[in-house]
């Protein structure tokens, strides 16, 4: 599996714990260890472009998915083929912002935000009340499970 990590946002994001937490959302949902990723991080200003251009809808936001091979989460019997996930552009300046009124850190806003633009990648969405509560329930259900195998890495 390639997961690619590009930080052109100029705030410092720990990537290591981004690498791991997209590792482990990926094998908890079967994905193919030959399925490639990439994320972004960008500035406020960057986000906004790509928000106004992909979703024309103004001002930055927190986290865009581009879906490339419309790929779904696997079983363990049948794991996600090889293919192209897609991107995950996140901009760690407007996570901070929220990661404030959420009080909690920018690092666990980021990683909210990683795990719910994975679940993009992989066709979930929250358009729907039905959808909003499988996609949020995995989201929570993913994001204990990574900070439970981060507390036994410790």
């Amino acid at each position: 599996m390639t997961i690619e990590i590009t930080n052109e946002s100029g705030v410092p994001v720990d990537e290591t714990v981004l690498l791991r937490l997209t590792e482990h959302n990926l094998a908890q949902l079967n994905v193919s260890p030959d399925a490639d990723l990439a994320i972004l991080l960008v500035d406020k200003g960057a986000m906004e472009s790509l928000h106004v251009q992909w979703m024309d809808e103004p001002g930055p936001t927190d986290v865009l998915s581009f879906p490339m091979d419309e790929l779904r989460p696997g079983t363990e019997d049948a794991p996600t083929p090889p293919g192209l996930l897609g991107d995950i552009v996140l901009c760690p300046q407007v996570a901070e912002t929220q990661a404030q009124a959420a009080r909690h850190t920018t690092l666990d806003e980021l990683i909210l935000l990683t795990t719910h633009g994975l679940l993009h990648l992989l066709g979930f969405d929250h358009a729907e009340p039905d959808e909003e509560r499988e996609m949020f329930g995995l989201q929570r259900e993913l994001i204990a499970a990574f900070h439970a195998s981060e507390r036994r890495r410790a």
